[in-house]
Order: structure tokens, then sequence, then C-alpha cells
């Protein structure tokens, strides 16, 4: 079976109650591990198998929700993490590999790319099974070197996003339409055009002004 049609017969297993159903759940961690091999993502499914953890503790996996926390990550900066993490039990949050992968969410909540990186390679183990997941990080971090950036010593650059080759940082600065700049730098952004002014308008009706006029003749 392949990912669409997978996809197809999860979307109908989770209409209704049936979504938590605890007979779908070796289906949906099948599918928890199809996301991670294809690069897919299925929030929703996702989210329905920690519920069923959550109300049947006795079949709960620490392998595919650490699966689940990490894909979580590669949809950053959308909230996903959050939403998950929110559905595990603190006592499980306490044991590795869970707490690693709270750890460097941590990191990239708090834009720390580089200690990031360092984690990310002490603990490859952890990311073999997720195709492409470092890049889905890199495209994270690029969206806030774009935000936060008019230019970036190239150097910094390819730290930020895991210690580049030259030729890897060429293809990121390339898709992201930045530009070289002589001395070193990356051109990113111009931020202040970025920045809109706003006109604000108070309305004050007639009622409010005859009022105070009256308080001004007493």
């Amino acid at each position: 079976m392949d990912f669409e049609e997978m996809e197809e017969r999860i979307a109908q297993m989770m209409t209704g109650i049936n979504r938590y159903n605890p007979e779908n759940l070796m289906t949906l961690e099948m599918y928890v591990n199809m996301q991670c091999r294809e690069n897919k993502y299925d929030l929703e499914a996702n989210l329905a198998v920690l519920k069923l953890y959550q109300l049947n503790p006795m079949h709960f996996k620490k392998p595919v929700t650490a699966l689940i926390l990490l894909k979580a990550l590669t949809n950053l900066p959308h909230s996903d993490f959050t939403l998950c993490k929110c559905l595990i039990d603190e006592s499980y949050q306490m044991e590795e590999p869970i707490t690693t992968i709270l750890h460097i969410a941590k990191l990239l909540e708090m834009c720390k790319f580089k200690e990031f990186w360092v984690e990310v390679d002490e603990k490859a183990s952890l990311f073999l099974d997720l195709k492409d997941f470092n890049n889905s990080i890199r495209k994270y971090i690029c969206h806030v070197v774009s935000i936060t950036y008019q230019q970036i010593d190239q150097v910094l650059l390819s730290d930020l996003l895991g210690s580049l080759t030259e030729m890897e940082l060429q293809q990121w600065i390339k898709a992201m339409n930045w530009k070289e700049m002589p001395d070193g730098y990356i051109f990113i952004n111009n931020q202040e055009e970025n920045v809109k002014t706003k006109n604000i308008t108070e309305k004050i009706g007639f009622d409010n002004v005859s009022s105070v006029m009256k308080l001004c003749r007493s």
C-alpha cells in the first residue's frame, strides 16, 4: 500500500467516534512510520495516536511517540510540537528519548541553532528513521533568519544551518533568493520595508463632545 492509499484509509478511520478506537492503533502506528520514511506529515492522525495512548496507557510506545514529536518539529514555526507535547503524560516526558527531544525543541525555540546541531550530531541515531529531518529544520532556521536579519556573515549563516559546505550553502542561498555581497556577507532582506505605518483615527461622537462642553461651561 502506497502513502496515498494509506492516507485515504486513515481519513476514513478518523471519522466520528471511531477516531479513538484502540483497535486502530497498530494501523496508525504504521502510518507514523510511513510518514517518517517518505517525508510526509499528518498532524491529525498523529494527535489521534497520542490521544489513544493517553486513554489507553498500557499501549503507550515511546519510539512511536518520539517519532511523532520529531515530525512535529519539522513543521515549525507552527505550534504542532506544543499540541503533541500536551498529550504526553509528564512522567513519560522525564524518560529518554523524549527528554532529549524536548531539550532540542527548546534549543530551536530559543534560536540556539549551533547548540541544536551539536545535539543532533551527538544523538544521530535518534533521527535515522526520519527522511530529510535536517533539511526540514533548515527551512525553519531560514525562516527565522529571513525575518531577523538584513544581512548576515556567510560563516555565521553556515554555522546556523549546521556547518554546511560551501556548495550546500550556495544551494540554500539560491533557494531563499538571498544575494551574496562582496564583503563576505549575505543580503537577506530589507527589514525596514517590512515595517508598515498605520494611521489611527479616533472617532468621537457628538454626544461625547457636548457633554464635555457642558462641563467646561459650568
